[in-house]
């Protein structure tokens, strides 16, 4: 968990406990506000310390209880404001993938230029749609979640509609081993690859791929996503990071750029791609 993420939330809990001591009928123990609302004490003191994160009914409660009503919309605010940074998997997809794809569809929609760094997996907005569809199991059967693969699916395809839109730019690197994690049939990888070499040459896409040979300044580590530069979303298995202050964002430009050094363009990632084919077929 970020600190930021943490700071927050140590902050929320001191003005919960704030409400607490300060009720207009009479100061309540962490005890008697916890009989009020029918919570066990240790939920209280949790809240309250900062070691677990409320929701938006928790906050309705406390404001209620403790007789301060009108606080929900500046508790309500206070959660939104470190909550979206920091957007549980679990939480998130527990209506499905679907979702999730229609928010970044939002995301990709407001910005003219995206960059992306990939060490593992195909760029989501360069995907085939059997490509996607096994990533979006993949995920589904880790989290133990319903899949609603096909609807997320085309909510991915449609996505890439931006990629024909004059004046938009989209940046990838990637590094060689994503053109060779077998998460997929051999022949959905191939005919994904055979998409991969297609767009080099979009003059809507720049497509960079870090050789193995090439040398590092920096590990490749996790996968990221910038728009424009405004907001960069990064992925760990538990959940999705949104990091929109300007110091974050520079951060992950500075790594984008230091990547990139390493990519190779043109010609050569083609050529790197095509033999990731040729080894496929000698599986």
């Amino acid at each position: 968990m970020s600190t930021d993420y943490q700071q927050s939330r140590v902050a929320l809990g001191i003005r919960l406990r704030e409400l607490r001591l300060s009720c207009p009928d009479r100061r309540l123990t962490g005890s008697q506000l916890a009989a009020l609302l029918g919570w066990p004490n240790s939920k209280i003191s949790k809240l309250e310390h900062g070691r677990q994160t409320a929701t938006p009914e928790d906050l309705r409660a406390w404001a209620e209880a403790t007789g301060y009503p009108e606080t929900y919309d500046e508790l309500a605010s206070r959660l939104r404001g470190f909550e979206s940074h920091i957007r549980s998997w679990r939480r998130q997809l527990a209506n499905g993938h679907r979702s999730v794809q229609e928010t970044w569809n939002a995301e990709v929609d407001r910005s003219q230029t995206i960059r992306v760094w990939e060490e593992s997996v195909i760029a989501g907005m360069l995907q085939t749609p059997d490509y996607a569809r096994h990533m979006f199991t993949r995920y589904a059967e880790l989290h133990g979640l319903m899949p609603d693969t096909e609807a997320a699916v085309r909510s991915r395809m449609r996505r890439q509609k931006w990629l024909y839109q004059s004046g938009r730019k989209l940046r990838v690197i990637m590094w060689e081993a994503a053109l060779h994690a077998l998460i997929c049939p051999s022949s959905v990888l191939a005919t994904q690859l055979d998409r991969l070499a297609g767009v080099i040459g979009m003059d809507t896409v720049e497509l960079g791929i870090v050789p193995f040979s090439a040398p590092l300044k920096i590990p490749a580590a996790n996968g990221f996503w910038i728009f424009d530069e405004r907001l960069a979303i990064t992925e760990d298995w538990h959940a999705e990071v949104w990091v929109d202050d300007n110091i974050g964002v520079a951060t992950y430009l500075m790594v984008w750029d230091t990547l990139r050094d390493a990519a190779v363009y043109g010609a050569d990632a083609y050529r790197i791609i095509t033999r990731a084919g040729r080894m496929l077929s000698t599986q």
